[in-house]
Parts: structure tokens; C-alpha cells; sequence
């Protein structure tokens, strides 16, 4: 493995984990009023074309990444929708 592989992953790992306390708070609390869905589309959106990048590259540490962000995302802006209709 070569030091930018190691370097793709840590960067992967440290901002794909920062999506983890805002899921858990937002899943335990259904508190959903400070969570734009314009910025949380967008963003999702922009998660799955790096995925489809990381694909097209064959660039792992991108397509793990961007695959557990996309699952993260994906989940609080379900919360938004599912919660913020109340």
C-alpha cells in the first residue's frame, strides 16, 4: 500500500466517521429543525457522483468512503423528510 493509499484512507475514515454523532443524535432525538434538506440533497447528490467516480477511477479509498457517507447521508436526510413533516 502505497503512503497516498494510507493517507486517501485516513483522510476516508476521519470524514466519513464525523457523519456518525449526527445520525446517532439525530435518529435518538428526531430533532430535525436544524438540518437543511436543500444543503442534505445537494450533498447526497454530490456523495454518489464521488462514488461513481471512485468507481469509474477504481480509486478504493474514495468508493469506500463515499459508499458508508452515501448510507450516512442518506439516512439523516431520510430523518429530515420522515421527521420534519410533523
Amino acid at each position: 500500500m502505497s503512503l497516498g493509499d494510507l493517507v486517501g484512507y485516513a483522510a476516508a475514515f476521519l470524514t466519513t466517521v464525523s457523519f456518525v454523532p449526527q445520525v446517532w443524535h439525530t435518529l435518538r432525538s428526531r430533532d430535525v429543525s436544524g438540518i437543511s434538506l436543500g444543503m442534505y440533497a445537494c450533498f447526497t447528490l454530490g456523495v454518489f457522483l464521488w462514488l461513481i467516480y471512485g468507481l469509474v477511477l477504481e480509486a478504493w479509498p474514495v468508493v469506500i468512503a463515499n459508499t458508508i457517507t452515501l448510507a450516512l447521508a442518506l439516512a439523516i436526510l431520510t430523518m429530515k423528510l420522515r421527521f420534519g413533516r410533523r
